[in-house]
């Protein structure tokens, strides 16, 4: 070790205390892993600051010592952000510890916390008040709100309160020169110039560190029906949610569209799962939620129902007749992630469309990997109300999942090449990270590009957060 990482090692240590500058193997190594297993790095040390006054002391020592840092938060990433490089010369800045509920404003309906506080303790902390907050995702109890911000979280109830950008009021941001930016207001109305926390969310640690927010809560419902259909293709179940929206409004929370293979491998990978609706092609899982309990809402879903099925826009239908009921339906839906993990890695692809193009996309990107790839399996599913789709594709049966792997450069194109032709995007809700870092620079435009790089020199001059990530 040279005298200068020596020195910033004892400088982190007395800004953060010994114990929370990690630097032995064992220590560090479940924060240079990515939760996918794919990105593997090497740190001169982890630091974890309990306070924003001690990330902005770290990020002040850090730009004198010219030390890269690579801010994490639960590492639940699914593209490599939160991950430092194979250099050793980066620092990794855990916010974990600093999970405060700072405070609750019913009136106002807003909740300030710090980046560290998992995405499940926020929930909490909002139902103890009576209140809700809407951002929901498979990785809820181990994601934290700073990681929410960094990549623009979307999660299963986007069609009803928007993604996370759409969520958040105000933000406390460290800068890369160490100066923090106290921008926590619960307003809903603030003309006055730029709207600056609008750079920081989705720009995955480049730009600044989060370390606070406002978050909007919502009344709580009081009704809440959960039903599962099966459905002939991707076009019905279009056509399905277009009649659900007609008739029950902004009820309609999640509309989640799954294969029947992506189902499978669920509960092949979860015994014991749920199966009311065996052997169809597709499913749609649907949630509604209702703020009066007075209003019959399970009646209005189950005659909006019956109706799609007097249409043939459904086969079959299941309503959940509690909430365990529901949990289990909506466990089959979150645990395919962890489905995929466990079956071997696959080319992962999370993508937006228009909805209007998804039935002919999924129609031609599948028939054109078959093709190309015969026995590879697409795993299909995701949040169908917004245009969001986890397009992901296997090995064929009885292929070594890493070597297929090495067709990840072909079978991208195939997608994102008609991803961007029907209006889409590569990325809707993960982010770019290092995994779609390339594809960034081929499908964003020459202008859009250098706007994003003048922004990232403007605010980061020398290079220093996260460096590496997006551009």
């Amino acid at each position: 070790m040279t005298q200068d990482a020596a020195t910033l090692l004892e400088r982190l240590r007395q800004i953060v205390g010994a114990d929370h500058v990690l630097t032995t193997d064992a220590d560090v190594a479940p924060y240079v892993v990515d939760c996918r297993d794919r990105y593997h790095g090497v740190a001169r040390a982890v630091v974890r600051p309990a306070s924003t006054d001690e990330v902005a002391a770290v990020v002040r020592a850090c730009s004198d010592a010219s030390a890269p840092i690579v801010p994490q938060g639960g590492n639940t990433g699914m593209c490599g952000a939160a991950t430092p490089d194979r250099s050793g010369s980066e620092i990794v800045l855990s916010l974990a510890r600093m999970h405060a509920i700072r405070a609750i404003d019913v009136a106002n309906a807003t909740m300030t916390v710090e980046a560290g506080v998992t995405l499940a303790a926020a929930q909490q902390a909002a139902r103890e008040a009576g209140m809700l907050f809407p951002l929901s995702l498979a990785s809820e109890g181990s994601c934290t709100i700073g990681g929410n911000l960094s990549t623009n979280a979307g999660g299963t109830a986007v069609l009803r309160y928007g993604n996370t950008r759409e969520l958040v009021l105000g933000v406390e941001v460290v800068l890369a020169d160490g100066r923090i930016v106290h921008g926590l207001r619960g307003l809903r109305k603030d003309n006055t110039g730029y709207d600056l926390k609008q750079l920081f969310i989705g720009s995955e640690g480049t730009l600044g560190i989060v370390t606070a927010a406002v978050l909007k809560l919502f009344s709580a419902p009081k009704a809440r029906v959960t039903a599962l259909t099966a459905v002939a293709d991707v076009a019905h179940a279009v056509d399905l949610l277009h009649a659900m929206k007609d008739v029950l409004g902004d009820r309609l929370t999640g509309f989640e569209l799954i294969s029947g293979f992506a189902l499978y491998l669920s509960r092949k990978h979860h015994p014991g799962s749920p199966d009311p609706l065996p052997g169809h092609p597709w499913y749609a899982l649907l949630q509604f939620d209702d703020h009066s309990a007075d209003v019959p809402l399970e009646d209005v879903v189950e005659s909006a129902l019956s109706n799609a099925a007097e249409s043939e826009l459904i086969a079959d239908a299941t309503i959940a007749q509690s909430q365990e009921q529901a949990g289990r339906l909506w466990s089959l839906r979150e645990n395919i992630s962890e489905a995929q993990r466990r079956e071997g890695q696959n080319v992962k692809h999370d993508i937006s469309l228009p909805i209007s193009a998804i039935a002919q996309f999924t129609r031609d990107a599948e028939a054109a990997i078959v093709a190309a790839f015969p026995g590879a399996r697409v795993v299909v599913f995701g949040h169908l109300g917004d245009g969001n789709l986890h397009y992901n594709v296997a090995a064929p049966e009885g292929v070594d999942a890493r070597d297929f792997l090495e067709n990840t450069p072909a079978i991208n194109g195939i997608v994102h090449d008609r991803v961007v032709a029907a209006g889409g995007s590569i990325s809707a809700e993960h982010g770019i990270g290092v995994l779609k870092r390339d594809e960034l620079a081929h499908y964003k435009s020459p202008v859009e590009l250098e706007l994003m790089r003048r922004i990232k020199s403007a605010l980061d001059p020398r290079g220093l957060l996260n460096p590496g990530k997006i551009l």
